[in-house]
């Protein structure tokens, strides 16, 4: 296994449930805010409609995970380092996409953000304690790695 994997699962595993959950939370908030701005910056009727697919989709995955931390963890509180957010997020939160090199930097690091947020939820899924969240957390993984699939096909 190589050594960022590694290291990726154990800063996982080191974070309470509810710090990994909230670390989700924040990683579809960042999601929906970035293909929002691409929706803005895309002359494609077509490519637009996807990324205001993703964005609705992304918003509704946040709303998810906020629904379930106050279900499961309440009052859970802690602030999310930026070491923290560098686990579920690539580059800047926000995106320059002016121009086509930037545009095509900024798809990528969305791509490999998609990739990340999926490790974070497939380590949770392996961690959690609450059996019933495990298939909710699979299935994050599973978006996760189809959104980043989509956008490399674009």
């Amino acid at each position: 296994m190589p050594a960022m994997t590694v290291d990726f699962e154990s800063k996982v595993r080191e974070m309470s449930e509810a710090k990994a959950f909230a670390l989700a939370s924040y990683g579809e908030s960042v999601a929906a805010y970035r293909y929002r701005t691409l929706v803005e910056k895309t002359s494609s009727p077509q490519t637009r409609a996807v990324f205001i697919e993703m964005a609705e989709e992304e918003q509704g995955h946040h709303q998810r995970v906020e629904e379930l931390m106050r279900k499961h963890y309440p009052g859970a509180d802690f602030v999310l380092t930026p070491e923290d957010k560098e686990l579920v997020i690539v580059g800047p939160r926000m995106l320059d996409a002016s121009d086509p090199e930037s545009y095509a930097r900024a798809l990528d690091m969305i791509c490999e953000t998609e990739r990340l947020t999926g490790r974070l939820y497939n380590t949770l899924h392996a961690i959690t304690t609450e059996a019933s969240l495990r298939p909710f957390l699979k299935e994050m993984a599973d978006e996760c790695i189809e959104h980043a699939e989509r956008l490399e096909a674009l």
